[in-house]
């Protein structure tokens, strides 16, 4: 069972509620990311105009300081309190924080995304002023000040690879493919109501598989670009081949859970498409050389993480099987 530390700095049993009753409870899950949570937390210190919230944070069995961190970090005006459990993925993080959240709404947020003065207090204005309890507000995400943001990080960050704020056509009306764990409000029933599916192995589809299931139950989502939030990720095209491999990977949970979406996740009945040859091997070398340069290669990017997807579909594709329409 997770602990939940006491604003005292005991500990208390998972699922303990919160004395004061805040309007908003901010849900951060965390693993390995002492060297931006710290810079989170203060963030969250500095919001204004904000209604009243608490903030949980929930550390999924990190190796690094973060543990004795956290346990000595003061509850401040925050309130703080935090839980430790087993590494167990972002899905099962999000769930233990939504448990002992007590707040009418649960704003999730990263370990990396920092937020602006006025983060807070406009997701919430613009879930007010829908008045609709199945509202569900996205922010936007910038990357960090200190990064050095190159046009392959732009291109990600605009263009569906790891964001897509640029394909956003009515922000009223929101695809449930654009749920963004790392910037997101929504009420708490919601939540608790349909909760992250603790089988994904990664932080790869399952905030998007939990969406699909909270769109069907009347969930209508909402872009506020006013919600800002500053993501501090140092990446490069390697390393961002890598996490699409693992999203091609966690595609197979979404499948075996979903079959109708297959064709979203690239993947049919007779299993994944062929992989990619030679020709996407010199394409990715290619890829390799000019990542440095101001160059723009949107479309040669796109090919070689579609490529390292293909090659995660088929890793879970084999590992996992065709096994399809999972009960939760």
């Amino acid at each position: 069972m997770a602990e939940v530390s006491s604003p005292a700095g005991g500990r208390a049993a998972g699922g303990t509620r919160a004395a004061r009753d805040p309007r908003v409870s901010v849900v951060i899950p965390t693993f390995n990311r002492i060297d931006t949570l710290p810079e989170v937390l203060d963030a969250l210190e500095r919001q204004e105009g904000a209604p009243e919230f608490e903030v949980i944070v929930i550390d999924d069995g990190s190796s690094d300081a973060t543990p004795r961190w956290l346990a000595s970090r003061p509850p401040g005006a925050l309130g703080l309190r935090w839980l430790a459990q087993p590494n167990r993925g972002p899905a099962a993080a999000r769930n233990a924080g939504v448990a002992a959240a007590a707040g009418q709404w649960v704003a999730l947020l990263g370990d990396d995304t920092v937020p602006s003065a006025g983060w807070l207090r406009a997701m919430h204005d613009r879930a007010v002023r829908r008045a609709d309890p199945r509202i569900a507000v996205i922010g936007r995400t910038e990357w960090h000040a200190r990064m050095r943001v190159s046009p392959f990080l732009r291109h990600i960050n605009e263009n569906g690879a790891q964001f897509g704020f640029a394909l956003i056509e009515d922000p009223e009306r929101v695809g449930f493919q654009f749920f963004y764990t790392s910037n997101l409000l929504l009420s708490r029933a919601l939540l608790e109501e349909e909760p992250f599916d603790e089988r994904f192995p990664f932080a790869a589809w399952e905030d998007i598989e939990a969406a699909y299931r909270l769109q069907k139950k009347g969930m209508r989502l909402c872009y506020e670009p006013a919600a800002e939030v500053r993501h501090y990720h140092p990446t490069d095209l390697e390393r961002f081949c890598l996490r699409q491999e693992k999203a091609g990977y966690s595609a197979v949970v979404f499948y075996r859970r979903h079959p109708e979406l297959g064709p979203m996740l690239g993947l049919g009945p007779q299993g994944p498409p062929p992989r990619l040859g030679l020709a996407w091997t010199l394409r990715k070398v290619l890829a390799r050389a000019l990542q440095g340069s101001p160059l723009r290669t949107p479309r040669l990017w796109d090919e070689v993480l579609r490529g390292h997807y293909i090659i995660g579909l088929h890793r879970g594709w084999g590992e996992l099987g065709a096994v399809k329409g999972e009960a939760p």
